[in-house]
């Protein structure tokens, strides 16, 4: 899995310990571009006193909320890059004019979203010292409960993001009826036996394969150099 991430392909991702040292050096993470007022009841915000505890023990990728301004110098993805856990947060490229010249920078598709493969146990600590990172609670349950991607379901999404060097992400409201074509599986290629829908949007040119992390993200991915397409 390590190999997933040492491209750049949208990945943020990183397999070593979380340092104790690392985590005292960044303190709080509040930095002046941060709007955000600190008081005593982050556990409260947070959700942490009210998360099962049975989660520490093994590491889950967790879904998670970055609160911070999109402008800010340090996002969550950074930091917890710099605390070495293992992350992944879909990118996009925008245009923007620095020094009077137009120049692309990758910035997060969507600011609030970010998955996080560790245990509890190492990411609690960060969370109760950041008031702009937030665990993501599954709806309808009787008490917060943190949510998580099934790992299987993540390394596939992961492995077919790597697989071009343009995904199309879409949020799961952006996805219309006339968009999603035929059910199809891809056999051969970089996303042999994939199965998913194929993206149908006016003007293109390629067949992009429509994948999903259910109720979170959407992405299309192009499909290259495989066999055939079973319908």
């Amino acid at each position: 899995m390590r190999d997933f991430y040492t491209n750049r392909t949208h990945l943020f991702f990183m397999l070593n310990e979380q340092s104790r040292e690392k985590r005292n050096y960044f303190g709080t993470f509040i930095s002046k571009d941060d709007n955000f007022l600190v008081d005593n009841k982050i556990d409260d915000r947070t959700g942490l006193e009210e998360l099962s505890l049975t989660e520490n023990g093994f590491p889950q990728w967790y879904v998670m909320r970055d609160l911070k301004r999109t402008n800010a110098s340090l996002p969550a993805y950074k930091q917890l890059a710099a605390l070495n856990m293992d992350l992944f947060t879909p990118m996009k490229e925008r245009l923007i004019v620095r020094g009077g010249k137009k120049i692309r920078e990758e910035v997060p598709f969507l600011q609030d979203l970010l998955f996080v493969y560790t245990t509890r146990e190492k990411l609690d600590p960060v969370v109760s010292i950041t008031p702009t990172l937030q665990y993501r609670f599954v709806k309808g349950k009787a008490y917060r409960e943190a949510m998580t991607v099934k790992e299987t379901e993540m390394i596939r999404f992961i492995h077919a993001i790597r697989s071009t060097v343009n995904p199309r992400y879409y949020k799961p409201e952006e996805i219309t009826p006339a968009m999603q074509g035929r059910r199809v599986r891809v056999i051969g290629g970089p996303l042999d036996n994939y199965e998913g829908s194929l993206l149908s949007v006016r003007g293109s040119k390629s067949r992009r394969l429509l994948l999903e992390i259910p109720n979170l993200l959407l992405a299309g991915i192009e499909i290259t150099d495989c066999d055939y397409i079973l319908l």
